[in-house]
């Protein structure tokens, strides 16, 4: 898998986790309790709810954890390890900060 498709997937996984979140409560009287007004308690109770959006956030947490640390084996690496960092500033310019003979004071009185 590429490294591009770890990052779409752990795209989708973080936005689930966020809706996820959103929705529960954790006394049981946020959004996941108003799904279907009344209805809720028949078919599965606030309790039953809870449990699964409970479930899925604890699944989406760690898929999101594994694929983030998959997708650190995906980044695309060249094979040079000789790295040498004593010509990193060829070519640019560098300017030394102008000082002031005469500065400024906010003093008012002289």
């Amino acid at each position: 898998m590429s490294y591009t498709a770890f990052l779409i997937l752990i795209l989708i996984v973080a936005i689930a986790l966020i809706l996820i979140v959103m929705v529960q409560n954790p006394k049981g009287g946020g959004l996941s309790s108003s799904f279907g007004g009344g209805g809720a308690q028949s078919l599965g109770g606030v309790q039953n709810t809870n449990n699964f959006l409970d479930r899925t956030t604890w699944t989406l947490a760690i898929a999101m954890f594994v694929l983030i640390l998959l997708a650190n084996f995906a980044i695309p690496r060249s094979g040079d390890n000789n790295f040498k960092l004593d010509n990193t500033l060829d070519g640019v310019e560098t300017t030394i900060p102008a000082t002031d003979t005469n500065p400024t004071t906010n003093d008012s009185l002289k």
